[in-house]
């Protein structure tokens, strides 16, 4: 809404462009609406029926005097503008959205104000002003047409009158269009036709009167001042005096000699009985806008108004609904106002006209205005998508919220501060909630309701009389008349000498506007402070820019969320997504070549204040409120600038007119002389100097940004890169044919294709970024949170293309509304064929050579698992949640492949114009998904964190005699990143399991063990495999030892690693490629050839050794720089097979001598044990002659934590004990005190050869200085690792 929004061509300097008169022709008569019958059309479209049978016959069903009929502009001045071309069917539209409507005597028929947009291609807009009113209708065929329609109205109504009256095709949408009488059908009987019955006509009893309407156009949105001056011009025709002058000369004064306020500055203006004064705010202050916020808090309360501040800033469908365009226009002109520094780039129409209600099908963010017709109930509104729809109803006081919706940041502190502004001036909080009135309170009541009728100009010329009144006799007798005295809500404080309440009441009105504004504009100061040190400035040029806009990554979004504080995030990681913050981005960036864009340079120069005042480091981020502090500077600004007018436009004057025009007659509006009001006037100083100058300086721009380029070329990068990502901004108005509504659809199409090829771009992008620095590639630009959104906004994508051209709406999801029809087919044919597996579905095979069954996939056994979850409440919930399962499957495209080939289904569900009935453009969509297969997300099992899923084990014995099976007990425990499922005993001779646990997350250890009973005490097992049974994750954890107290190391229990088994070719057909697994186990060829080193080949060599140390530690060292919820399993660092664990094995089995002594193996914790005793007894005997130094510290805690080990009831071998004892040690931060303790001690020189690592006293020295490096990191243990170890 600032002045010079992009596009905008030639800044006009005149305050208003076109004067227009809309209302009935008189020499065409009554036409029937066009407009509503191709709204009738498109309905019939929607329900399925032939559309010409809309049309067949007039509906006889409403009275004449409620049904809408064509209005025209019967005037407007001047013919055209060259910058702003005049509109006609948009601006008839748009003041007379009803179309012409009229009244008898006995109806009310006070004066009504509303305001108006018109949004052009480029974003600018075109503000409409319009007064209201109804005038005698003198024409006698148009009376005599209107008493036809009557009597054939109540004849046909009579004849109807036995049936039974059926439901209208139109009752959803189209009950909210008309005025007048409830949502019921017609009653069972037509009343007689009476004079003074509502909707009753007779020509010889009753006066007839049509609606007209006066509307200034203006290029800003100077409301209080537009609305007074069609006040006065409506009450010099309907009051009982001429006015001073013909009326041509207040509109020609108006057009052509009162210019647009200079910024900063203050206007006065002469209206027909009293001057005008609008006033626009400076360039560093915050952009005009008129409309009256406190109206817009009181209408909802500020808890709703932050809610739907919250949703329109994150982009979201608004839809406004309420029986009154003004209070629409408020709302929405408010809610875009607290945007500052930035501007809603979708579809923007705050009153939606009748004939545009298909645009609510729109699959695209929009922020609309929809009339509600009296006493219609919300139940009854039949919308075509509510997945991601925030409907608010103004006149109820209530709002409808979309589901995952995050909260605004420090929203109680926010709304405690909004809460504080209004109660200075006298507002309640919580909005004028509907309560009914007792008798005490009418009287205040109805007072306070006439001076609001006085406020939005639909007061008479006797009922302002009336008030002017009561007002004068209360302040001069002074008698208190409660409510009186502030109705004017002047009062007695600080009146300036000479203002009228009505001036008062606009003062007041500016200084909350602004208080307000400047309280949501602290906010964005204060979050996006440190904006510019995140913006990547990667372009030399604007043309290179220009040309690689949708390649380039402008924000660096990773480092700024983590620079945030962790309330913020879940609000700022979807904002950051949005189209206005891109926008804003892409305007920082372009600033460097081009002029700043006002609202930036504005915001820009308050973040530089800001930190000069606070001094604060960029860098040091705080959740802490901070409360804005210039609210009293704001409206003293405001203030100033009214008491000190430094503009005064020309006064109105006689104009040369043709002698006995602008003839004066009561109560009727004249027709006035066009040829007076066509243009202005020729020496007009100002208008030819400021004409002049702009467009000089709109040569010298276009100069400059034309420089070295293509001019073509030049037009369609601008247009590509200024449209990127942006959607229709308004429906077209002028012309409504359905050819152009199909087009438009066509639009919405394409829009929707691009919009999935962007999304699943970005999401391939960032995530094969984060899993190539896995891989040691780079760095990550991806947090969790930031997934989460990507996922988030690509559930929404599917929910707005299959809520597009849907035939009949069925439940909040059109998503799965679709997939429960596709259901009920497929479990039917099931049925049929008595088989368990219906076309569609395919098994998914086991990894090869492994004994788990196959898993049956298909789209609706996935369903049937979201239904199960009863966790999730509501159909979007369950979209979602099937979405995201799929995804992590990888079988989204072609779950969704599946769905579509049913093709009468999707042929009975959409309309031909839909998107999913666009065969080449849904191929396109599904391969794009077809992509995502390239990378493995989490996305279900890090999101339904609490739900109950079946898992199936299965352990795998080495087939070697009768080892594969044990006559002992034996019990698994599986472990996760979620937690674990407790100890289960597996039945005897049974290797397969399943058992239902709460989600463990991503699986990370088994720990399998038995309790040694029985003449087969020993246990030989390759590996267990472990399967999500919902998402079909499988994990594999590697054994290869045998569980035996005679044999091996003596172990009864093993803690196995996990690794992702990676899906067999068969399985990968039509899914794409695939990572590799991000969780690497211990294999049992490492076990096996470390426990059987003695004199055969393939020992690891000293370099070797020494890398693998280095790489293990560095490994953990990455994992703690990750963000927290990004870190994985650090028991896979620790014991995994490139482990510390592992890694420290080989350092120590290096020139281990003969490892086996009498046919026993001698395992490295044989070496711990023995070091340890010899410590203990040297310390206690006291000889210290062998040992070098004293004990200390290091070696006591060596003792005890080797004691702690041994005496754990838990059986797990010599290797389990040395993987514990590494492990506390790293937790402790103890392994660099005891390595030099063990390298030091006599016993090495025994069991270790000369060339042995352990004896090099450089290689201990380098391996502590590696272990040093962990210091700085709390290292936490599964608690599966360290479970019965007390020390």
């Amino acid at each position: 809404m600032s002045v010079g929004t992009p596009g905008s061509g030639a800044a006009p300097c005149r305050f208003a462009h076109y004067f227009v008169i809309c209302g009935i022709d008189t020499e065409t008569g009554l036409e029937p609406d066009e407009l509503a019958a191709l709204y009738q059309w498109l309905e019939a479209d929607r329900q399925g029926r032939s559309p010409d049978a809309a049309n067949a016959g007039e509906n006889f069903e409403q009275s004449p005097l409620k049904r809408t009929f064509k209005s025209k502009v019967l005037a407007h001045f001047p013919e055209n503008i060259e910058w702003n071309p005049f509109d006609q069917d948009a601006v008839n539209m748009l003041c007379m959205p009803k179309g012409l409507s009229f009244r008898t005597q006995a109806e009310p028929r006070e004066p009504r104000f509303h305001s108006f947009l018109i949004t052009r291609e480029d974003g600018s807009r075109t503000y409409g002003f319009v007064h209201t009113f109804y005038e005698e209708v003198t024409s006698a065929p148009i009376r005599a047409a209107m008493q036809t329609l009557y009597q054939m109205h109540h004849a046909g109504h009579a004849a109807a009158a036995a049936s039974s009256s059926s439901s209208s095709s139109m009752d959803s949408l189209a009950s909210s269009l008309d005025e007048g009488e409830g949502g019921a059908g017609p009653p069972a009987q037509a009343p007689p036709p009476c004079g003074g019955c509502s909707g009753a006509y007779d020509a010889a009893r009753d006066t007839l009167y049509a609606s007209k309407a006066l509307c200034l156009i203006t290029p800003l949105p100077f409301m209080h001042a537009c609305r007074r001056f069609l006040a006065q011009l409506h009450r010099a025709a309907a009051g009982p005096r001429p006015p001073p002058l013909p009326l041509e000369s207040y509109v020609h004064n108006l057009l052509y000699e009162v210019p647009l306020p200079p910024p900063g500055r203050a206007l006065k203006f002469h209206g027909v009985y009293e001057p005008i004064v609008c006033q626009r705010p400076g360039p560093g202050e915050l952009p005009l806008a008129d409309f009256p916020l406190g109206d817009a808090f009181q209408l909802l309360g500020v808890e709703n108004l932050v809610q739907l501040f919250t949703c329109v800033l994150l982009e979201m469908q608004i839809l406004l609904y309420s029986q009154d365009y003004q209070r629409l226009m408020t709302v929405a002109e408010g809610i875009t106002t607290l945007l500052f520094p930035f501007q809603w780039q979708h579809v923007y129409v705050p009153i939606l006209p009748a004939s545009l209600h298909h645009f609510l099908d729109a699959p695209v963010p929009y922020l609309m205005g929809l009339q509600s017709k009296e006493g219609t109930d919300r139940s009854k509104l039949e919308l075509p998508q509510e997945a991601n729809l925030c409907f608010v109803d103004i006149d109820n006081h209530c709002i409808e919220l979309p589901e995952d919706f995050p909260q605004f940041p420090n929203k109680t502190e926010f709304i405690q501060e909004l809460t504080e502004v209004l109660q200075r001036f006298g507002l309640s909080p919580e909005g004028a909630t509907p309560v009914g009135p007792g008798p005490a309170h009418l009287k205040s009541l109805a007072l306070h309701e006439l001076v609001d009728d006085r406020r939005n100009g639909n007061l008479g010329g006797e009922a302002l009389a009336v008030l002017e009144r009561l007002q004068a006799l209360t302040k001069r007798t002074g008698v208190a008349v409660e409510g009186v005295e502030t109705l004017g809500r002047a009062g007695h404080r600080g009146d300036a000498p000479g203002r009228t309440p009505e001036e008062e009441e606009e003062l007041r009105d500016a200084k909350l506007n602004v208080q307000l504004r400047e309280v949501f504009a602290s906010r964005f100061t204060a979050m996006f402070a440190d904006y510019e040190a995140f913006v990547i400035q990667g372009a030399q040029d604007l043309e290179s820019w220009l040309t690689n806009r949708e390649q380039m990554h402008n924000f660096d979004k990773a480092s700024f969320l983590s620079d945030q504080p962790e309330p913020y995030l879940p609000f700022l990681s979807h904002f950051i997504e949005t189209q206005m913050f891109a926008t804003f981005i892409d305007n920082k960036i372009m600033s460097q070549w081009e002029e700043k864009e006002p609202l930036l340079r504005v915001f820009d120069a308050r973040v530089e204040k800001a930190r000069l005042y606070s001094g604060r480091a960029p860098s040091l981020r705080s959740s802490h409120y901070q409360r804005c502090t210039n609210l009293k500077e704001a409206a003293q600004a405001i203030e100033q600038r009214l008491m000190k007018i430094d503009h005064t436009a020309i006064h109105p004057h006689l104009l040369d007119m043709k002698i006995g025009q602008g003839k004066y007659e009561q109560g009727f509006f004249p027709k006035l002389q066009a040829d007076v009001l066509a243009t202005g006037p020729t020496n007009n100083k100002w208008a030819s100097r400021t004409a002049t100058a702009q467009r000089r300086k709109d040569r010298h721009r276009q100069h400059n940004e034309h420089l070295g380029l293509d001019n073509d070329l030049k037009e369609k990068y601008m247009q590509e890169a200024r449209s990127l990502g942006k959607s229709l901004r308004q429906p077209k108005l002028s012309d409504l044919s359905p050819a152009v509504i199909a087009q438009t659809n066509w639009k919405f199409v394409e829009g929707l294709l691009k919009e999935c090829r962007m999304k699943t771009k970005r999401m391939l992008v960032e995530k094969m970024g984060r899993e190539a620095v896995e891989l040691g590639h780079g760095e990550a630009n991806i947090t969790g949170l930031e997934e989460n959104t990507l996922i988030a906004s690509l559930c929404d994508l599917l929910e707005r293309i299959w809520s597009h051209g849907l035939q009949v709406k069925q439940g909040k999801s059109a998503l799965w509304s679709h997939l429960l029809h596709y259901q009920a087919r497929e479990e039917k044919l099931e049925q049929q064929a008595d088989s368990p597996v219906s076309n569609g579905q395919e098994r998914r095979k086991s990894d090869t050579g492994m004994a788990l069954p196959p898993l049956k996939v298909s789209v609706t056994q996935d369903m049937r698992h979201i239904q199960n979850m009863s966790e999730i409440k509501t159909e979007v919930g369950r979209a979602r949640a099937w979405i995201r399962l799929s995804l992590e499957k990888k079988l989204l495209s072609q779950h969704l492949k599946q769905l579509l080939s049913n093709q009468a289904l999707t042929k009975k569900l959409y309309k031909r114009y839909a998107f999913l009935r666009c065969e080449e453009e849904k191929e396109q969509f599904l391969f794009h998904l077809l992509s995502l297969n390239a990378v493995d997300y989490f996305c279900f099992t890090s999101a339904f964190t609490k739900i109950m899923i079946p898992y199936r084990a299965v352990i795998i014995p080495i087939k070697k005699l009768s080892n594969a099976m044990t006559t002992s007990n034996p019990w698994v425990c599986v472990s996760g990143e979620l937690g674990d499922s407790g100890v289960m005993q597996i039945p005897k001779n049974v290797l397969e399991m399943t058992f239902d646990c709460q989600n463990l997350g991503k699986l990370t250890t088994v720990q399998l063990g038995h309790d040694n009973s029985g003449l087969l005490a020993k246990w030989l097992v390759d590996c267990v495999m472990v399967r999500n049974e919902i998402t079909g994750h499988t994990y594999k954890f590697p054994c290869g030892r045998w569980l035996g107290k005679s044999v091996d190391d003596g172990s009864l229990e093993r803690i196995l690693i996990g690794e992702l088994v990676v899906p067999s070719a068969e399985e990968q057909e039509g899914k794409q490629c695939r990572t590799p697994p991000m969780l690497r186990s211990p294999s049992q060829i490492r076990r096996i050839s470390i426990t059987s080193q003695g004199g055969r080949g393939g020992k690891p060599n000293v370099v070797q050794i020494q890398e693998s140390i280095g790489e293990a530690v560095n490994n953990i060292i990455k994992h703690f720089h990750k963000p927290e919820k990004e870190r994985g399993s650090l028991t896979v660092l620790l014991c995994g097979e490139s482990g510390l664990v592992a890694a420290l094995e080989q350092f120590f089995y290096h020139g281990f001598k003969s490892s086996r002594l009498f046919q026993k193996t001698v395992f490295v914790w044989d070496f711990v044990e023995r070091a340890a005793a010899y410590l203990d007894t040297a310390e206690q005997i006291g000889d210290l002659q062998e040992a070098p130094e004293p004990l200390g510290p290091a070696g006591e805690t060596f003792c005890r934590y080797v004691g702690g080990i041994n005496g754990t009831p838990r059986s797990i071998g010599k290797d389990g004990k040395f993987q514990l004892l590494v492990c506390l040690g790293a937790r402790d931060r103890l392994l660099p005190q005891w390595i030099p303790l063990l390298a030091e001690c006599p016993l090495v020189a025994r069991m270790y050869e000369d060339t042995a690592l352990l004896r090099d006293r450089a290689t201990v020295n380098s391996l502590v200085g590696v272990l040093q490096t962990l210091h700085d990191f709390s290292i936490t243990l599964e608690s599966s690792l360290i479970k019965g170890i007390r020390l």
